[in-house]
This record gives C-alpha cells, structure tokens and sequence, in this order.
C-alpha cells in the first residue's frame, strides 16, 4: 500500500498549538491580576487621617452648613477645603467661621485676601458652631483623598461599553477558538486526501454525485406551490404597505442624541424638579419652550461634578462631569473663578417632538386650564435616562383622549358655565373634552 504521511508529524504539530493557546492564556490572567494587587497595596499605604476631630461627625456638619458654597476638591462659591488647615491655624479658622466679616473689618491680611479672591463674596456667619464641630469639620477636610480602586478581574467599570475592560481575555479565547477551528479544518482535509488515496490503491472507485435538479426549476413544476406561494407573497406586501402607510409622520420612541447629555432620569426623578420649573412656558404658552441655559446654571453654578451614586452601568460619573463641563463651556462660565468669560457657543439642541404645520396645540390649554400632568403625554420622563417621544401624537390619540378624559372642574371657572348648559343637556354630571366640543375639526385645524 502506498505511504500516506506522517501521522506523528501532524499530531506533534496539534499539541504545540494548543501549549501556546495555554500560555498566552496564563500571561492574560497574569496581567488582569496585577492592577487588583498594586490597588490592595495602594490602600494599605494610604495615610491616616486627621485626629484632631471626629472626621464622621464632620462630614454630616459640613452637608449641612458649608456644602452649599464649598467643595473639597474644587472651587465653588468659595474655594475648596481640602487641608485648610495646613493654610490657617486653628484660632484663625475658628475666628473666620463664627464672623468672617469681622474678621474682614480688623483689617486681617489673611481675611482681606481671602474676600477679594473669592470675588468678595461674603461669607455666611456661623456663631452656633462650637470650636468641636470646627474641629470635626477641620477632620473631615484633612482626610486624604481617596484614589479610585482598580476593577477586580472581570468586573466592568460604570460608564464602559460592555465587554472593553474584559477585551483582553475575550479576544484571546476567540483567537484560541479561531485557531481550534482552522485547525480542525486543516485536518479534515488531510483526512478526505488520506482516504483518497487508500481508495484509489485498493482499486474501489468512488461513486460520482449524480446532477440533481434545481430547487428553482422543481418549484416552478409545481404550480398548486407557485398559486399558494404567489397569494402568501400579495397578503404580506399589502401588509407590509398599509402598516408603512399607516407610520408615515408617526415618530414613537425617536429618541436622538443630544449635543449635551441631560438626564431627565437625574433632574426630575432622583432630584424631583418639577418639569414646569424649566418649561416654564407651558403655562402660559402654546409650546413649552426649550429651557434657557441659564436655567441651568442657576443651580450649576454650585453643582460642578455629580454624586458617585448618580453613575450607572451605562454611564460612568466623569461622563456626566463631561457633560457639566460641555454646559460650562457653552454659557461662558469659568469655574476657577466663579464668574462668566463672555464668550458663548450655541447649543444644537434636535427637537423631539414635532407636531404638522396644520395641527393647533396648545400647551397652557392642557397644563394651567385643563391640569393634566405632562407624564400623560410624554410618558414617565422622571424615568427616562435619554429623552424620547413616548406617545404616538397621531390624530387618533388625541380624538381617543378628548373621548374618555373628564373637564377638571375643580376650581376651574373657565368652562362652568358651559359645563353647567352642556351638563343638563346630556343628562350627566361630568362632561368631556369631546362633549365640550373636542372633537370638532376647527379646535385643532384652522
């Protein structure tokens, strides 16, 4: 029989792939473990803090009196307090914080400078705390900054695509996977030639594939297929047309990225800010308005980074401090100094919700005179991390909505007198939107 190759060469060449898919696999772990280990030591190295107060007592005083003007690690209204007391000793600071102004009038060097650098803003008379809250406060602030610990292996950081900190790993068992199948391949190639060639010095001949018809040309043979195959096709492209048809100018869920990222999910949900504080104009306006960037700065003013509580799987807590900072850059605002530069840029906002020219809609008609909440139209926006439109705004759900929602009446003089007419001609005691006359073509066309 005729030689057909070397059996132990090729498996010889199986075993050494598969040791360097092993060590490849070994140095990835290796490298995943270090940075957990050089956190552990990191923690262990990190300084004690101040003794001179209870740090813990001092952080709940330092919310409650100073967190308003101060920040730890930035510049606020006032500067940061991280090791202040390594600027001022303690009778200074005492001094300072019961009455800065008098401190200020003696004509202190130190005083007069802090006041003008922080834009002479004067600071808040704190007589009711005891040189022990001071001291406790003075604690909290010399504590030593914590550094961010490094991801145990495996773990994904907030605010990372899935799968980016674990790419590593995953790229090598894809490649080990990859690698397995070529392999496998390769050898069955060499299998169909090795049994090709026993088969031919055997003398057995293999049976050749006889030609089978087309699939197509066997369908085309069958005309009870073709008639039934040809009726299915017309039932689904009609439906697929009309169901077309039917969304034409219909936008439900679009929900586009905004230049700057705001939270709905933060504002109105985890901080309660009522829709109206910034869409003000619903009240009193047809459209609700985009809120002005000033709105937000009347609270960003303060508000420079958010909690690490507010980070997400999907987005990380430097992402939205990202965001603070597109805000800043476009109102002109410098931090450092707490004051604005005058120089502007204009934020693309991409509208949502887009009404046709032909439709009449007015906002303070539905959120002042008929007092329905704007959760009814636009969905659980205290839920929504990104803004979307959650109602269809087709024709038909307005007409449904004027159909089953009752005239508030409570407190609500503008339509009782026509409620009382309307009332006793239906027979009824609740009237509404429809038989009010919601439903005739001129309220929204005209």
């Amino acid at each position: 029989m005729e030689k057909v190759g070397n059996h132990n060469s090729n498996s010889r060449k199986l075993f050494l792939s598969l040791a360097l898919m092993l060590s490849i696999s070994v140095a990835s772990f290796a490298q995943d473990a270090a940075p957990a280990a050089d956190a552990t030591a990191a923690t262990a190295a990190a300084p004690a803090a101040s003794s001179g107060g209870d740090a813990a007592k001092g952080k709940e005083l330092f919310n409650a009196n100073c967190a308003a003007c101060h920040k730890l690690d930035a510049k606020s209204t006032g500067p940061a307090l991280r090791g202040v007391s390594g600027k001022h000793d303690m009778a200074w600071i005492y001094k300072w914080v019961h009455n800065s102004s008098d401190l200020i009038k003696s004509g202190d060097a130190a005083a007069v400078k802090l006041f003008e650098e922080n834009n002479k803003i004067p600071m808040t008379a704190f007589p009711q705390l005891s040189e022990g809250d001071i001291d406790n406060i003075i604690a909290y602030t010399s504590e030593p900054k914590a550094e961010a610990a490094a991801p145990a292996p495996g773990q994904q950081l907030p605010g990372t695509p899935n799968g980016q900190e674990a790419g590593v790993s995953n790229n090598v068992i894809l490649g080990a996977l990859s690698l397995v199948m070529a392999i496998l391949i390769v050898m069955l190639v060499l299998v169909n030639r090795v049994l090709r060639k026993v088969a031919a010095a055997n003398g057995i001949e293999v049976a050749k594939k006889e030609p089978s018809l087309p699939i197509w040309k066997a369908f085309v043979k069958n005309q009870f297929l073709v008639l039934v195959s040809t009726i299915f096709l017309l039932l689904v492209g009609a439906y697929m047309v009309y169901g077309y048809l039917m969304q034409v100018g219909v936008d439900q869920n679009y929900e586009p990225i905004q230049p700057i990222h705001y939270s709905h999910r933060i504002h109105a949900g985890d901080n309660e800010i009522n829709c109206k504080y910034c869409h003000s104009a619903s009240r009193v306006s047809k459209t609700a308005g985009i809120p002005s960037l000033n709105v937000c700065m009347n609270c960003h003013k303060t508000i420079s980074e958010v909690a690490e509580t507010t980070a997400t799987p999907e987005y990380s807590k430097a992402f939205y401090d990202e965001q603070i900072q597109k805000l800043y850059k476009a109102v002109g605002w410098d931090a450092t100094t707490q004051s604005y530069t005058g120089k502007q840029e204009p934020v693309k906002w991409v509208r949502i919700h887009n009404l046709p020219d032909f439709v009449y809609f007015n906002h303070s008609q539905h959120v002042t005179t008929a007092g329905i909440e704007c959760q009814t139209c636009h969905g659980p926006v205290q839920e929504f991390e990104i803004m979307k439109q959650f109602s269809p705004l087709t024709m038909g759900w307005c007409i449904n909505c004027h159909r089953k929602t009752d005239v508030k009446m409570e407190g609500n003089e503008y339509y009782a007198k026509i409620h009382e007419e309307l009332s006793k001609k239906y027979g009824v005691d609740k009237l509404t939107a429809a038989q009010m006359g919601g439903l005739e073509c001129g309220k929204c066309h005209y």
